[in-house]
């Protein structure tokens, strides 16, 4: 199953289209997105009867952040080994950083972005799991039961802002409008499966005007989605329609020597293998006021 928002309205994608989940429904399931997460159960039984011929044709232009109102969005930092030491940084042992970006900087897959007045902008590819069921103490042998499925996620991100001193400002950073693009839809861990896909070893990357800047492996990851899961939740409850950004792997322009930043007028394309591509075109803060 593929999921998402189309117009504001919770949606099903189909290879015919696009299925108004409310209306084709009956009203049973309602028009935010937010609904599936009300009784995810019954919003997959319903999703695997809906009729293809509902579907109708759709502009990616009206697409939506898949899940635009989380309760809570976790981000976690080093979780790729590479992209740690390229941070130079060692790689955390115990448990990775976790941090937020606040939900008004979440945007859907297509999208143009205003560059922050004198920073320094940044790219992070990331896959996000979207939690499905209540998650409290949950061990990682049960973690992907709470997981509704997979988008792909960019950690935009504007290196002054989040490195300054005393002490570092990462969500803030972190949190510009639209610097949390996701999308294009979240897709299931069963939809990956019956492709031949391993939701534990997905393929990531992304571009800046079609020059590949990272690839990588989400079976890299340090602390893969049931370990990210099985900590947090032994915290803090995940809460339905939560969204936990992962980490990314190495290649991000503050690594580079010299240095690399998103410069008004590129487009940086992220994909992630079985889920889709997320597309941003950059501006100036002038131009985008």
């Amino acid at each position: 199953m593929r999921y998402g928002t189309l117009s504001g309205r919770l949606t099903l994608f189909v290879p015919t289209g696009a299925i108004d989940v409310e209306k084709a429904s009956g009203g049973r399931i309602g028009a935010d997105p937010h609904a599936a997460y009300d009784d995810w159960d019954a919003f997959r039984a319903w999703a695997a009867q809906a009729d293809p011929a509902d579907a109708h044709p759709f502009d990616e232009a009206d697409l939506g952040a898949p899940v635009p109102a989380p309760a809570q969005v976790f981000a976690i930092g080093l979780n790729y080994r590479d992209h740690a030491a390229e941070s130079k940084l060692a790689a955390p042992d115990r448990f990775p950083p976790v941090f937020t970006k606040f939900r008004t900087a979440l945007s859907g897959p297509v999208t143009t972005v205003a560059l922050p007045d004198g920073g320094n902008t940044d790219w992070e590819v990331e896959l996000v799991a979207v939690i499905g069921r209540r998650a409290e103490r949950v061990a990682a042998a049960d973690a992907w039961d709470h997981v509704a499925g997979l988008t792909v996620g960019q950690d935009l991100s504007e290196r002054i802002g989040q490195l300054a001193g005393p002490a570092p400002q990462f969500s803030l950073g972190k949190s510009f409008p639209g610097f949390a693009p996701t999308g294009p839809w979240v897709v299931t861990l069963d939809e990956l499966r019956d492709s031949g896909l391993d939701p534990d070893d997905l393929e990531l990357s992304c571009a800046v005007d079609g020059e590949t800047v990272q690839h990588g492996r989400t079976r890299d990851l340090l602390f893969d989605v049931p370990a990210l899961i099985e900590g947090l939740s032994a915290v803090t409850p995940l809460l339905p329609g939560d969204l936990l950004f992962t980490g990314t792997p190495a290649g991000v322009g503050a690594g580079r020597t010299p240095p690399r930043f998103l410069r008004a007028g590129e487009v940086l394309t992220s994909q992630i293998a079985g889920i889709g591509e997320l597309r941003q075109t950059f501006t100036s803060t002038l131009e985008g006021e």
